[in-house]
């Protein structure tokens, strides 16, 4: 940490309590995510909505780490972070915004949070990769139970009472395809300010939705007039909150307080977006759900004992910086 402090030109190491503020402001707002894209997606199209939130924070990053003074990104960085970008926000959080327009907000949350899992998993299964350990295997065992769990045994056996089957499905999917994404960002040639590489990723990654939003028909049907002013905040919440101070938070974070504590917050944002979905959007919270959710939480607690060193946190719903995440 002093070294870091050395290199941005200031030898004072933070105070504590801005630390924890910084801490409290990404528990908070990454895991308000979750029920802002569910209301976002009740009258905006998924992928059109996820397009203009990446989109809108790309540019205002980009354009915010050029004046500062980062280089221009090669043609190698653009295409690591086209990579990374398809992989995170494509398929990651595409994934997860279509997803909840059939399952709500709180499991989302909870399938989604199971990602440290299929990381391990992917991390095991590649050339080179690191065998997990016992408490990692055991990890990954009990918590696609917990998601099983949530999922509902009547669903998994084609009955009813469960989550809906094919939003599970997708987000399952998401989770693997951000894993991938995120692993692979390890290795890859992307620039030194975390933030411009994010907001490559970010400008590649909306393009590629809102691509994928007009190929799927969302336009033609769109209807500017039935967007909810419900919708249009929530959106303007994730560009502004979740897109950028969340990720001004967590960089800041990863530079200057213990790894091991900022990645707390892959344990308390499930919880945060399970409590905001039964309270602010009547989301049901069975006794099921309430058990799935131990379970996957304490499962994700024992897979990060053991996962690779320099693995970097992640969340489909907001993007985080991976390539930050091992300096």
């Amino acid at each position: 940490m002093q070294t870091e402090s050395i290199k941005n030109g200031t030898s004072q190491s933070p105070l504590p309590w801005t630390i924890w503020a910084a801490l409290v402001a990404v528990y908070l707002v990454w895991g308000s995510t979750y029920l802002a894209i569910r209301f976002a997606v009740e009258t905006i199209p998924p992928f059109m909505m996820a397009s203009a939130r990446f989109l809108s924070a790309g540019v205002i990053l980009f354009a915010w780490r050029r004046a500062a003074g980062d280089p221009a990104p090669s043609k190698v960085e653009w295409r690591s972070a086209a990579i990374v970008g398809m992989f995170l926000l494509l398929g990651g959080n595409g994934g997860v915004v279509w997803a909840e327009k059939r399952v709500v907000s709180s499991v989302a949350a909870l399938m989604v949070a199971a990602t440290p899992l299929w990381m391990v998993l992917i991390d095991a299964l590649r050339p080179g990769g690191k065998k997990p350990g016992v408490n990692a295997i055991l990890g990954i065992v009990i918590g696609f139970f917990g998601i099983a769990l949530l999922i509902g045994p009547n669903q998994l056996t084609g009955g009813e009472g469960g989550v809906d089957i094919l939003g599970a499905v997708v987000l399952l999917v998401a989770a693997f395809l951000w894993s991938a994404g995120s692993l692979y960002s390890r290795t890859a040639k992307l620039p030194d300010s975390p933030l411009l590489g994010t907001s490559m990723e970010m400008l590649v990654g909306g393009a590629c939705l809102l691509l994928l939003s007009v190929v799927t028909g969302e336009w033609r049907g769109l209807d500017v007039g039935a967007i909810t002013t419900t919708s249009w905040i929530s959106l303007g919440y994730l560009i502004v909150f979740g897109a950028l101070v969340g990720y001004t938070a967590y960089t800041w974070l990863l530079r200057v307080a213990p790894t091991p504590l900022v990645a707390t917050y892959a344990y308390v944002n499930p919880v945060v977006a399970v409590i905001l979905g039964y309270f602010l959007a009547d989301e049901p919270l069975t006794l099921r759900s309430f058990f799935a959710a131990i379970i996957i939480v304490s499962a994700v607690v024992l897979t990060k004992q053991q996962a690779p060193s320099k693995m970097p946190a992640v969340s489909p719903v907001s993007p985080q910086l991976a390539k930050s995440a091992e300096d």
